[in-house]
């Protein structure tokens, strides 16, 4: 049967199927639908902020004058803290100097289409005005809501708003630890107290509702479903259930008990969710589901003060280009200080990418997995046009690629549009002359304007 015989839905399938295995991709056992029209911005936007705020941003990582090991966020369970004494710490969260309308504008520099923030984490404490008193409103002296304002600010700015939420709490009366260590509790993964999990399920319908319906959040970013009395039947009815108060939501597949560990794939049989979450990494190939890549620019979420182990802006640039490449978005951390204001080296990185987004964002939004992977750099593409990012400019003046069976109209850098490079036809290759110097020292883009979509020979 010839792909041209075959329905609109199926030929866009099969095409998109092609191209991730040219790519050098593999086919897990479910694939979103092509046509499922409210994934088109998530798809689009390729580029997201993750925030992680909370009480945690008090100790930022100290606890009783000692460092504590591991990411700030967690710092109740890695010390052992009991619910108590971590309370404490909401009457010392005052951050005047917050203001959603600059980190939006942060944000929106770097190019990034969305921001999702914590709006409850595994501590239990609401970064808005929830159901109870454990919240930023009722439980600090700072007493604004501060979804609210960030919900605002993103309206304004064109940023959609969107929130993270933890199945898993620490602080909530229907669970207790794990286990306790020398008479202090260890938290993760917290058990179910005998006959509390619908009284907890209705808590958090409670807030779900609150954030679907009054913060108007455009996708549902769940954590901490791995505790044992949390299923994947749970997710799947909490997944319908969240579609049915929103139909445009998007959800990750968080939702549901079904993810494979940090690869952040879900596992056959498990369907709950859109798109898959793979953390602290960025798969080796590309694949014909949708999938996010949450990574930190050090190595903690929330803020802590002795983290200085900070990623290179060039890494981050090339991280958002490999992700995109492969058909993936990138949801980039900053962990926020308590007083509200983003730390200087988080600020310094938002602005180096936002330097090279601005003349070459129309390489990452709106683009699709590569057509293939070169060892020089990546690729990217859209109708009509093929992006080649250039990590290591060769030597020789002279970038090969595979052919292509289209018509090429044009091929100029980025950078310098008005810019015409010559490219020659060797076979089943292609051949660019490219200047003897690059344009940019972290990935310089050549683009490659072609009749239709662009593909390779056969």
């Amino acid at each position: 049967m010839k792909t041209s015989r075959l329905p609109m839905h199926l030929r866009i399938l099969v095409a998109f199927l092609v191209a991730i295995l040219l790519a050098g991709g593999s086919i897990p056992a479910s694939a979103a639908s092509p046509d499922d029209s409210r994934m088109d911005w998530w798809r689009d936007a390729r580029f997201g902020m993750f925030v992680h705020w909370g009480l945690y941003a008090v100790p930022a990582g100290k606890y009783e004058g000692k460092e504590v090991k591991g990411i700030g966020e967690w710092i109740m369970s890695r010390a052992n803290i009991p619910r108590d004494r971590y309370e404490a710490f909401a009457p010392q969260f005052d951050p005047q100097q917050y203001d959603a309308d600059t980190w939006v504008r942060f944000a929106k520099y770097a190019g990034m289409k969305y921001i999702v923030i914590t709006s409850k984490h595994h501590d239990g404490f609401c970064l808005f005005d929830s159901e109870g008193q454990y919240d930023v409103v009722d439980a600090t002296p700072y007493g604004k809501d501060i979804l609210a304002d960030l919900r605002d600010a993103c309206e304004r700015h064109g940023v959609k708003f969107c929130t993270y939420y933890s199945i898993m709490d620490w602080h909530h009366p229907s669970q207790k630890p794990a286990k306790m260590n020398n008479g202090r509790p260890v938290w993760n993964p917290t058990q179910m107290i005998d006959d509390q999990k619908q009284q907890y399920v209705d808590y958090m319908k409670g807030h779900l509702e609150t954030l679907v319906k009054d913060y108007r959040t455009h996708v549902l970013w769940f954590d901490g479903e791995w505790p044992s009395w949390w299923t994947d039947q749970d997710g799947q009815e909490l997944y319908q259930w969240l579609l049915k108060l929103n139909p445009e939501l998007i959800v990750n597949n968080r939702v549901g008990a079904g993810r494979k560990g940090m690869s952040g794939f879900t596992q056959e049989g498990s369907f709950a969710g859109d798109f898959g979450t793979p953390e602290q990494e960025i798969p080796a190939t590309g694949v014909n589901s949708d999938w996010e890549s949450c990574m930190t620019m050090n190595d903690t979420w929330g803020f802590k003060t002795s983290d200085k182990n900070w990623k290179s802006s060039q890494r981050l640039i090339q991280n958002l280009i490999d992700i995109t490449s492969k058909g993936g978005n990138y949801l980039l951390n900053i962990g926020p200080k308590a007083d509200g204001t983003f730390p200087q080296a988080s600020v310094d990185r938002l602005r180096a990418i936002g330097q090279w987004m601005s003349v070459n964002g129309e390489s990452i939004h709106g683009t699709q997995a590569a057509l293939f992977r070169p060892d020089w750099g990546r690729v990217t593409r859209k109708e009509g046009t093929l992006y080649l990012h250039v990590f290591d400019w060769p030597s020789d003046g002279k970038l090969t690629i595979p052919a292509l069976s289209n018509e090429v109209r044009r091929v100029s850098l980025l950078a310098s549009p008005e810019t015409t490079l010559n490219l020659k036809r060797d076979g089943q290759t292609m051949v660019i002359d490219l200047p003897s110097t690059a344009p940019d020292d972290i990935a310089s883009v050549i683009t490659i304007d072609t009749k239709g979509e662009p593909a390779l020979t056969e």
